[in-house]
């Protein structure tokens, strides 16, 4: 029986250091399902033009993708911005894996949802790339600087993970105002097609919330956040932050008895007669 019924991802950026495809691989191997869902800029062809980091564990991601196409999960990936030379092959099929445009899920209870990367709601991605492609530099600087960061955090032993990249977005004003312009965009979209939500990814800002009784949900990313969108049996989404996961402390466990209890017939007189005996 599958973990969950469905898995959607993101922003996953192979090819680059910043990938974090260990958290990911690990991520995989605790959440199968029946559907998997690739929404975008799995592999960063923008970023491979300037140099190509392929690791072991990005390998692993791969294998494990085609491995859960060939046992049967419907895996299937919907090209963004950065692998977007995928695009031409819409429609094909790559093994057990198929490529679309977009696509619409039905979640077990019925709701239809609207799946697509996200860069179609993006003026700047779409009508002036040279300032996108110098916003993608500025991204990848921000993510290099939070890896020293994190080593920083760790050697003065900060417990727990922490964004500089989320932090900038959070504190700068024109990130903001991008990122809710890029929500009512895709939710306008949605209620023209008549559908109950979306799931998207693009901007690297994980959510899932309500808005005018539609659902918005963003996958997030696999370069920072490191966070995904499940669909339970019943058919609820849930975020995963698979960053808070693995930080989370071990359940508490009971102290170790280093001696076993004497039985009760057993009298201290006893033991200490015993015990004066063989000093």
């Amino acid at each position: 029986m599958p973990a969950v019924r469905s898995v959607f991802l993101s922003d996953i950026h192979l090819g680059t250091r910043a990938c974090k495809a260990e958290r990911l691989v690990d991520f995989l191997r605790e959440y199968p399902a029946q559907y998997l869902y690739l929404v975008g800029d799995v592999v960063d062809f923008w970023a491979m033009r300037r140099g190509i980091y392929w690791s072991a564990a990005q390998n692993t991601v791969v294998q494990k993708i085609l491995r859960r196409a060939r046992h049967g999960e419907r895996v299937i990936f919907i090209p963004g911005n950065h692998d977007e030379a995928l695009r031409e092959y819409v429609g094909a099929a790559f093994g057990d894996i198929t490529l679309h445009a977009e696509y619409v899920h039905q979640t077990a209870d019925g709701r239809r949802f609207l799946l697509i990367h996200g860069d179609e709601f993006d003026e700047v991605t779409r009508h002036h790339r040279w300032v996108a492609l110098l916003g993608d530099a500025a991204y990848g600087a921000l993510v290099r600087a939070n890896v020293v960061w994190a080593w920083v955090r760790r050697r003065m032993g900060r417990p727990g993970y922490w964004s500089l990249a989320g932090h900038v977005k959070r504190k700068v004003k024109k990130a903001l105002e991008f990122m809710y312009g890029f929500e009512d965009a895709v939710m306008r979209s949605v209620r023209e097609r008549g559908l109950d939500g979306i799931i998207c990814g693009h901007i690297h800002w994980a959510a899932i919330k309500e808005v005018d009784g539609l659902t918005y949900a963003n996958c997030g990313d696999w370069v920072d956040s490191c966070t995904a969108i499940v669909e339970h049996l019943d058919g609820r989404l849930e975020l995963v932050d698979w960053n808070r996961e693995i930080a989370l402390p071990p359940p508490p466990q009971a102290p170790r008895r280093l001696l076993e209890p004497l039985p009760p017939e057993v009298e201290l007189a006893d033991v200490l007669h015993r015990a004066d005996g063989i000093l």
